[in-house]
């Protein structure tokens, strides 16, 4: 007998008949034996609703009452299943993220697990019930709901498993596991058996979709094992995201390439070339709450410099509008333009670290494609170019055959 904690997401409970689908999953695993935790996301669409619906009222919604409007969803669906499981003949108990109680800090529409209390759990766990628990949500120190960020189910779901020591964490989705690229865009593309953690984190970070990237940053420090599996389809071993000394890994130099249409540049030019320009630019910025992902900053022969970098595009505007009321002036810069049509394309593979001349590979494909590279930014395991967002799709399809990732392993 396992502790399985399973989550379905958006897609899988869809519906009243895909709510009926899964609780007839949840009790085959119940059935064989298995203790079962189960995480939801709202019905699909459903979070956009309630978010569409309190910009209705407001154009700016208060933080607070937004996580309030939006941890609704969860709340339906943890009672739907519950109820199907019930009509069934199986022990379930629903859990919203304050029951369980799952405490967070107080960053509303983003907050960070802090704690779970996992006793509860525990002790229905003991008698025989299934337990279902809200994703996206908890609460803070002082009672007020939070909400954990757009795909803050998978979080919730990895964070609960590390919490009980769970055996598998299984994210059940709408596809059957994690792949080389996005099949809609290269058909060729391959389910991977395995991928290890390092790999995942990148590929979340870069733009794949299939896992939140701090669900796999969870997965990893505390070491669960998580798979990600598709709620449509009855069997199938979907993909493990395991430790790179596993030694059934598959043994590939590049496992996938990522991409990310969801970003803007953003160039602040001809700034003084001295000590604490690039704090004086990004400090506001950061204070503002914006995340920044690639940095590049130019040097040239007069004194002056450059600095480039890329925020997510939702946030674009806001950048603009901070750095032109605050940095601008201050720092004297000649002028601050804004690209929000670009894309950022990426490789990744622990096998980067032992194989030579990836780079170079990486640019000489683009290049034969025509594709110019505006930025580029490296770790051990993977490469990132950002580049017009026209060419994306060709640039996919470039360095997916590039390095042979529609052969079979």
């Amino acid at each position: 007998m396992a502790l399985i904690v399973q989550k379905y997401g958006g897609t899988s409970v869809g519906s009243p008949e895909r709510i009926l689908a899964v609780a007839k999953r949840v009790e085959r695993w119940r059935a064989a034996g298995h203790q079962l935790v189960v995480v939801v996301s709202a019905m699909s669409g459903e979070t956009n609703r309630l978010l569409a619906l309190a910009k209705e009222i407001s154009t700016s919604p208060d933080p607070r009452e937004l996580d309030v409007v939006a941890s609704t969803g969860e709340q339906v669906t943890i009672g739907l299943l519950a109820m199907a499981l019930i009509e069934h003949g199986f022990k379930a108990r629903s859990y919203t993220g304050a029951q369980v109680k799952i405490l967070t800090d107080d960053a509303f529409t983003k907050a960070r697990i802090v704690s779970i209390d996992e006793q509860n759990i525990r002790a229905d766990l003991a008698g025989g019930t299934v337990v279902i628990v809200a994703g996206f949500q908890g609460v803070d120190e002082d009672g007020n709901i939070t909400t954990l960020g757009r795909g803050g189910s998978d979080t919730s779901a990895v964070a609960v498993a590390a919490a009980l020591k769970a055996d598998e964490c299984q994210i059940y989705t709408d596809v059957d596991g994690v792949y080389t690229t996005d099949p809609r865009i290269v058909p060729e593309a391959r389910r991977l058996k395995t991928v290890t953690f390092e790999e995942m984190l990148e590929m979340a970070s870069l733009g794949s979709k299939v896992l939140q990237i701090r669900s796999v940053e969870f997965a990893g420090k505390y070491k669960v094992r998580l798979r990600v599996l598709s709620s449509f389809e009855e069997d199938g071993e979907g993909t493990l995201i395991t430790f790179e000394e596993d030694e059934k890994m598959e043994k590939a130099v590049i496992s996938g390439i990522a991409f990310n249409r969801d970003e803007a540049k953003i160039t602040v030019m001809g700034v003084p070339d001295r000590p604490g320009v690039a704090y004086a630019i990004l400090g506001p910025i950061g204070e503002a709450n914006i995340d920044v992902d690639m940095i590049i900053q130019n040097a040239s022969a007069n004194g002056m410099t450059d600095l480039s970098f890329t925020v997510n595009r939702n946030e674009y505007t806001k950048a603009m509008d901070v750095l032109n009321r605050q940095v601008k002036d201050q720092i004297k810069a000649t002028d601050i333009r804004g690209d929000a049509k670009i894309c950022k394309v990426s490789i990744v593979g622990v096998g980067m670290r032992t194989h030579a001349g990836i780079a170079s590979k990486t640019f000489r494909t683009l290049a034969e494609e025509g594709i110019n590279i505006q930025m580029i930014s490296t770790s051990e395991i993977k490469i990132s170019v950002v580049i017009d967002e026209k060419y994306m799709e060709l640039a996919v399809r470039a360095l997916h055959r590039a390095f042979g990732l529609d052969q079979a392993a």
